[in-house]
């Protein structure tokens, strides 16, 4: 195998080496459980199964790490402000205490691991929570000081990154003007990029040798990657915007604490825009997978979206999209239903598919070499319906899952302009008309659907 990934710190890409022969170690950052995650969060989940799928495909052993953020992190990542989990206890009119606190995660990380699911995204080997690593916190934070990275002040332990010369390896934070440092204002700390490791709060949290409190947020994910992987592991991923801080800062504690590289290869998918603009719970502007279905889109065709454009180029978001690529994948489904069992993989394409994944897990080829083998005359249908299973296999859109489910389309869970056509056509119907009638009905054919006249109504199907 010869997979190449572009690394984040060195902005190119590189060939992928393991630490240890067959095997990969991966840590992705996982949600805060203060409220639903939204379709931008789920690309950086979509990008991990991607990435994982291609290395099990390939034969390698993977051991792969989603964490929880059920206490400690502050709005917008700063080390002052209000902890995103007592916003979402404001929120949902819960008492300011840790048993609500729990109560609250419990409920958003259920949503989390449906939305999962939902999504065909593989279980992660663990799903560790913040909340019950504080011991391994408290360790790491006693090794930094011993080695002399941390310093009190007033409100808290700080890591004192002027004591780490190599401090900012992924980039994007710079010094003490610089907007990205968010680190909001405390005359107490040595320099202006240094971030809490324990912050102290003596009416709610856990107990430490420095006060009730609770973690940085940052530290929480350095405790439980090197807990679950060791200190030094193969591949770490997340959004883009965590890389200039809460990445950086990952990095700084992590090696300061075991003299030793923390991550081999940094990859980080970018944003889902909508109108341009960053989808974020702080704008208003997000979007859930619950509201995609409430407008009778399935999350597979969402997937199937976010395959068309590479993990690292930034993509908009528009219902119109949707709606489009939605199209796109039951096409896909309907096709596949139609294909008779008992054939074999054909190598040429299932090479070809190799190879676009190995370059960077480019799942838009991927995809464009999907259609070419369904247009493929030269293929047999029964070997057109094995070697799509291989792509599944790599790019997990449950077509087989799909086909079974969507035996017949209800008229009451269609989208929005399939169910517009289906009742223009009876209106026309009704009125006689019957050319507008048959019009009609192509269009929903060149849309992937069939429609057939019962004495109680139209039947749909794919």
């Amino acid at each position: 195998m010869s997979l190449f990934l572009t690394n984040t710190p060195t902005g190119k890409k590189e060939k992928f080496e393991p630490i240890q022969n067959g095997a990969v170690g991966m840590y992705h950052c996982g949600p805060t459980v203060y409220d639903y995650v939204h379709i931008g969060n789920l690309r950086s989940w979509t990008t991990a199964d991607i990435l994982r799928r291609t290395f099990e495909y390939t034969g390698y052993s993977v051991k792969q790490v989603i964490n929880i953020t059920d206490i400690g992190h502050l709005s917008g990542g700063e080390d002052e402000g209000e902890d995103k989990m007592t916003k979402g206890l404001k929120r949902e009119g819960k008492p300011l205490t840790l048993e609500a606190m729990k109560e609250l995660a419990d409920f958003y990380t259920e949503s989390f691991k449906k939305d999962l699911v939902e999504m065909n995204i593989l279980a992660p080997h663990s799903l560790p929570k913040a909340s019950e690593h504080i011991a391994e916190d408290i360790n790491l934070i006693k090794t930094l000081e011993e080695k002399g990275f941390a310093y009190k002040t007033s409100d808290g332990i700080y890591f004192d990154t002027g004591k780490d010369p190599h401090y900012g390896k992924l980039g994007g934070n710079s010094d003490e003007t610089d907007e990205h440092s968010r680190i909001g204002i405390n005359s107490e700390k040595k320099n202006s990029r240094d971030f809490a490791l324990w912050k102290i709060n003596p009416e709610l949290g856990f107990g430490s040798p420095w006060g009730k409190g609770f973690p940085g947020w940052h530290i929480e994910c350095s405790a439980m990657a090197r807990k679950y992987l060791g200190n030094h592991f193969d591949i770490h991923t997340g959004g883009i915007d965590l890389a200039p801080i809460h990445h950086n800062n990952e990095i700084a504690q992590s090696e300061n604490a075991c003299e030793c590289q923390f991550v081999n290869y940094w990859l980080h998918n970018a944003f889902v825009n909508v109108e341009n603009d960053k989808m974020a719970k702080s704008e208003g502007n997000f979007i859930t997978l619950k509201t995609l279905s409430e407008k009778k889109f399935l999350p597979l065709a969402y997937r199937y979206w976010l395959l068309q454009a590479r993990y690292s180029s930034p993509i908009n978001f528009s219902f119109e999209a949707l709606e489009s690529a939605q199209t796109a994948y039951l096409k896909i489904i309907k096709f596949w239903k139609t294909l008779p069992d008992g054939g074999k993989i054909n190598e040429g394409y299932k090479k070809n598919l190799i190879e676009a994944m190995e370059d960077d897990l480019d799942t838009p080829k991927s995809i464009a070499l999907l259609w070419e083998l369904i247009k493929d005359d030269r293929v047999s249908v029964e070997d057109k319906k094995t070697t799509i299973g291989e792509f599944d296999k790599l790019l997990g859109l449950g077509i087989e899952g799909s086909a079974n489910k969507l035996e017949d389309v209800s008229t009451t869970n269609l989208p929005e302009n399939i169910q517009n056509i289906i009742n223009k056509r009876e209106d026309a119907r009704k009125n006689k008309d019957w050319k507008t009638s048959d019009k009609l009905r192509d269009e929903l054919k060149s849309l992937g659907y069939a429609v057939e006249d019962l004495p109680e109504g139209p039947r749909v199907s794919l």
